[in-house]
């Protein structure tokens, strides 16, 4: 497959075409940059605009042969002269964002407050391939770099970046340089930078769910917006694993039985290419709790948890048998943080709502909506 270039190859390609256009006065339609992972990518220069003391020009996002939202837009790069000589000293290089780029909020990301939401890689490859051309040119100078991206505010939504507190725009990005077709290590990654995020801002408690499955259940239940919960999707055990590394001292799981059900058995990614014995662990259950065997029949031919939950409350086990799947989720969840987080649970159906909670699960999920508020309160001052 053919691999892609990152946001923060493209602004560095930018980068390095309009310093040079601007330092030596030529026209620069093509531009080679060295990705930190090694591979050389050959850009193409568009949307050249020259003035006397600046220049601007773009590099189109290619993602390769995973795109995602970005690819095709055009990344800027406008380069100004701030100060023309300071014999001795190097070229400095100053970087922001400009009209697309997000600004940070929220403590715990890449960069801090206030900062344009450029990543250090992104801005260590820009500051490099600028400074290379600052040699060639003999320039002592002062740069600035501004990072912009005409469609980014409203490509911005459709990605994590209003969850994360970054406004305005996208975030410039990549610490190898190239795209790769996304990989599951991409989206732990994704889950860790939300839960260091939610533990800088000093939550103990971890509230997480695989999606957004049980929205309206939860709201309406127990008042609480899930959408504010840390989503896990299928790797539940690694998501504990990074809880714990991040340093919480509890978490909350809320999840779908259709989910859930797979961890009784001990399965920690519950991805259907993993393992999908949802109907068998019902029907174990089941068997521990004397449901008649028509019934366990009529379960494991059950396409969905949905309509297997049912059955079970028609014949008037589903409490005995739900509370003995919580029973053995919490074992294998607990077992998976080896005692160093306090692990609750809330198990619901789209259909039937609540199927069974863990004992501490209502106190937990009163001390993340304190967490919640008194986080709102901070970000809401000023």
């Amino acid at each position: 497959m053919r691999h892609g270039f990152t946001t923060g190859s493209c602004a560095a390609a930018a980068s390095k075409a309009a310093a040079y256009m601007l330092l030596t006065g030529k026209k620069k339609e093509n531009i080679s940059i060295q990705t930190p992972k090694g591979i050389w990518y050959h850009a193409t220069i568009e949307e050249i605009t020259q003035r006397e003391l600046s220049v601007s020009c773009a590099v189109r996002k290619d993602g390769g042969d995973d795109p995602d939202i970005t690819t095709g837009a055009l990344i800027f790069s406008t380069v100004s002269m701030e100060r023309e000589l300071c014999l001795g000293q190097p070229a400095e290089i100053l970087i922001d964002g400009g009209i697309g780029v997000g600004r940070v909020t929220k403590p715990g990301l890449d960069q801090p407050p206030g900062n344009a939401a450029i990543n250090h890689v992104p801005r260590e490859m820009i500051t490099r391939e600028v400074e290379e051309v600052c040699r060639l040119a003999d320039f002592h100078g002062t740069l600035k770099v501004v990072i912009s991206v005409p469609e980014g505010e409203r490509l911005a939504v459709q990605t994590f970046n209003p969850r994360l507190g970054i406004l305005g725009g996208i975030s410039i990005l990549g610490t190898t340089g190239i795209v790769e077709p996304m990989s599951s290590q991409a989206l732990i990654d994704t889950i860790r930078v939300e839960l260091n995020q939610k533990r800088a801002q000093g939550h103990e408690i971890a509230a997480v769910s695989p999606g957004n499955y049980g929205l309206d259940y939860m709201k309406k239940t127990y008042d609480y917006d899930l959408d504010r919960s840390v989503k896990c999707s299928n790797f539940i055990g690694d998501t504990i694993d990074m809880a714990v590394q991040a340093g919480f001292t509890g978490m909350l799981l809320t999840g779908h039985i259709g989910k859930l059900v797979k961890v009784a058995g001990g399965i920690m990614n519950t991805h259907s290419r993993e393992g999908d014995c949802r109907m068998e662990l019902l029907v174990a259950a089941s068997v521990r709790h004397q449901v008649p065997y028509p019934v366990l029949e009529e379960i494991l031919q059950c396409v969905t948890t949905e309509e297997a939950v049912k059955k079970l409350y028609a014949c008037e086990k589903a409490d005995a048998v739900l509370e003995d799947v919580l029973e053995k989720v919490i074992f294998y969840l607990r077992k998976r943080a080896v005692g160093k987080l306090q692990i609750e649970v809330i198990l619901y159906s789209n259909e039937c709502g609540e199927l069974a909670k863990s004992a501490g699960a209502e106190a937990l999920l009163e001390k993340i909506k304190k967490e919640d508020a008194a986080e709102c309160g901070i970000w809401t001052e000023g």
